[in-house]
C-alpha cells in the first residue's frame, strides 16, 4: 500500500498544482497590468507637477513685475534689496554672488579679499558646493551691496 499512498499523494499534488497554476497566471497578469498602470500614473503625476510648476512660474512672473512700484530714476536698485513685500528676508544665493562679482568686474581672488575669505570659498559658494555660515551672511550681503569704488577702496585698505 505504500506505493498506492505515494501515488495518491503525487496525484493530489499534481492536480493541486494544475488548479493553482491557472490562478497564479491570472495573478501574475493582474500584477503586470497593475505595475503598468502604476507606471503610467507616476508619469502622469510627474507631467502634471511639471506643468503646475511651469504655470506657477508664469503666474508669479507677471504678478511680481506688476506689483513692484517703478523705481525712481535717482535711486539705483541693487540686487540685494528685497523685492516684493517690505521686510522680506534677503538670503544668500550663488547666482547673486556671481552676478555681483560680474557687476563689480572682480576676479574670484578680489572678491575673496573683499569678503575676507579664501578664493576657494568663493569658488565653492559660486558653484553651489557650499554656503557661507549664517553668522557671516549679513556682512557678505552688505559688502556685495557696495559700489565698485567702495569695494576697491576696501580691498586696497586690507592689503
Amino acid at each position: 500500500m505504500t506505493t498506492f499512498a505515494e501515488t495518491l499523494k503525487k496525484e493530489i499534488a499534481r492536480v493541486a498544482r494544475k488548479e493553482l497554476r491557472e490562478e497564479i497566471t491570472l495573478l501574475r497578469k493582474l500584477g503586470a497590468t497593475q505595475r503598468a498602470d502604476l507606471s503610467a500614473l507616476k508619469k502622469e503625476v510627474k507631467s502634471l507637477q511639471s506643468s503646475l510648476n511651469r504655470l506657477e512660474k508664469i503666474r508669479a512672473a507677471p504678478s511680481s513685475s506688476g506689483s513692484m512700484a517703478k523705481p525712481s530714476p535717482t535711486a539705483k536698485p541693487t540686487p540685494d534689496t528685497p523685492r516684493g513685500k517690505p521686510g522680506r528676508k534677503v538670503t544668500f544665493t550663488a547666482e547673486r554672488l556671481k552676478a555681483q562679482r560680474a557687476r563689480l568686474g572682480f576676479t574670484q581672488e578680489q572678491m575673496a579679499q573683499l569678503l575676507g575669505v579664501s578664493g576657494l570659498s568663493i569658488w565653492k559658494w559660486e558653484t553651489g558646493g557650499a554656503v557661507p555660515r549664517a553668522s557671516r551672511v549679513p556682512q557678505i550681503l552688505d559688502r556685495l551691496a557696495m559700489g565698485k569704488r567702495d569695494a576697491l577702496a576696501l580691498i586696497s585698505q586690507s592689503d
